[in-house]
């Protein structure tokens, strides 16, 4: 499993994970597309705006390794802002690639683009 050294664990102050320590002995957590609500809590929305945002730093356009990202923090965005990029992709593999659409990203979390025109 790859570590992605320097992305953040956690949301600052906060239990909200962003990173696993150790590889799953059984296997990777399997990706599955979560339905994100309206009425999800202050605290959820700051965490996944949070996790889009460290995301967009460390990798950008380009396509990245699962590594030892949370499946749970990716399932909230698997599908929509992060998207599969390879075909067949395995979403129980730590070495599955994904990559960030932007366009899907822009449309949910405007606030993270103010002021950039570039992305």
């Amino acid at each position: 499993m790859l570590k992605h050294r320097g992305f953040p664990s956690r949301l600052p102050g906060t239990d909200f994970q962003f990173t696993i320590r150790r590889a799953n002995k059984a296997g990777a957590t399997p990706l599955v597309a979560r339905e994100r609500y309206r009425d999800r809590r202050s605290a959820d929305c700051r965490a996944d705006a949070g996790f889009l945002a460290a995301l967009i730093a460390y990798f950008g356009e380009e396509p990245f390794e699962r590594g030892n990202l949370d499946a749970g923090r990716l399932s909230w965005f698997f599908g929509r802002e992060v998207v599969a990029a390879e075909d067949p992709f395995d979403p129980e593999s730590y070495e599955a690639l994904l990559r960030i659409d932007f366009a899907a990203a822009r449309s949910s979390f405007p606030e993270l683009f103010e002021g950039e025109d570039d992305l």
